[in-house]
């Protein structure tokens, strides 16, 4: 064989290995697609697998929820997350299917908010959901509808429109376990209050069928602006949700407030409170008196011990009341002679100057 036939016998097996090996990698990066294929084949069969989950967007925001032995945790607070919400997330991932395709061309990637979120400029979301085998990628765009919404797998250049529709946040508060406490008012005997700033007083009543409570400490002269006046303070804990959640950091310079609930089975939730700029925060100690509330006090001590809770601000306010604010405003003051005559005297020079 002639050296001149060795070389083209070489450079054509050059060409079909590069020409195999670019159609390899295509179908690597972009399988076929059909309306009703799973976007990540093999989740859901492996959902219970999952160990991690991590979401991230292109200014930085970012959360990393993690399994622990009987219930999942937010990384960023360690604090318990909203497990009902992460299970529901999992299982409208493992499900997500297929509608159709849409685009390749990473141009109109922004357009459908599916470009890679290295970019600040960024505006979907990515994650990654972690299992002993592999890791599952997926970027999740813009919704398309309420019922469907644009992602890509990282690896692959492929847009789909698929369903259903997620709505996913990568702010490590929005996946917190967001109840906090749920004292009815029924249950509520008195509301013992010491503010930081200003007189204390107690609102209390004597029997559960007593439906307002009396206000004590209230000036000479002074009256409640009405029988129920202080009624919405004793229901302040009534499903009581947190906005995020801290290691205590009150500033030495706080005034820190302290309203004491009391329940008539014995039960005691000593709330203190402070404010921190425009944030308002809250730490609970609970306290039982009686051993019907024993259990339900340490479950509580386990549950709140050692947290700072930041709550919205109106909530805030309707448990530490000031005295001031369940008051009738006082008559205005009667005028002094002296600004009687001044008035008296002017009206008779305005009178004299008509009749000039």
């Amino acid at each position: 064989m002639t050296p001149r036939r060795v070389a083209i016998l070489l450079g054509a097996g050059v060409v079909v290995i590069g020409f195999a090996m670019w159609v390899a990698s295509k179908r690597h990066l972009d399988r076929a697609t059909h309306a009703g294929d799973l976007v990540m084949p093999g989740l859901e069969s492996t959902l219970n697998s999952v160990t991690e989950i991590r979401l991230a967007k292109g200014d930085e925001t970012h959360t990393t929820l993690k399994k622990s032995a009987t219930d999942w945790i937010v990384g960023e607070r360690d604090y318990p997350a909203d497990s009902g919400k992460v299970r529901k997330f999992l299982l409208d991932l493992g499900s997500l299917n297929v509608v159709e395709e849409k685009t390749h061309n990473p141009a109109n990637y922004p357009q459908l908010g599916v470009e890679d979120v290295t970019s600040p400029k960024a505006t979907g979301t990515r994650v990654d959901l972690v299992t002993p085998p592999k890791v599952y990628g997926l970027i999740i765009g813009k919704s398309s509808s309420a019922k469907s919404g644009y992602v890509r797998t990282p690896s692959s250049q492929l847009t789909l429109l698929a369903a259903p529709s997620l709505s996913v946040d990568a702010d490590p508060k929005r996946w917190l376990e967001h109840t906090l406490v749920d004292i009815k008012q029924e249950r509520v005997k008195e509301v013992e209050e010491k503010p930081g700033e200003g007189p204390g007083y107690a609102a209390s009543r004597e029997k559960k069928e007593q439906t307002d409570f009396t206000v004590s400490n209230i000036p000479k002269g002074r009256e409640l602006s009405s029988p129920v006046a202080a009624d919405s303070i004793a229901g302040a804990l009534g499903g009581m949700t947190l906005d995020d959640v801290r290691k205590p950091a009150a500033p030495a310079n706080a005034k820190v407030s302290h309203a004491i609930f009391r329940t008539f089975d014995g039960l005691e939730l000593d709330i203190a409170g402070h404010k921190d700029g425009t944030q308002t925060f809250i730490a609970i100690t609970p306290r039982s008196t009686s051993k019907d509330t024993e259990a339900e006090a340490q479950q509580l001590t386990a549950q709140l011990q050692g947290w700072e809770y930041e709550i919205p601000s109106y909530k805030y306010d309707g448990i530490f009341k000031p005295l001031e604010d369940l008051l009738k405003k006082p008559p205005e003051a009667t005028p002094k002679k002296a600004d009687a005559k001044a008035k008296k005297t002017d009206k008779k020079a305005a009178e004299k100057a008509e009749t000039n």
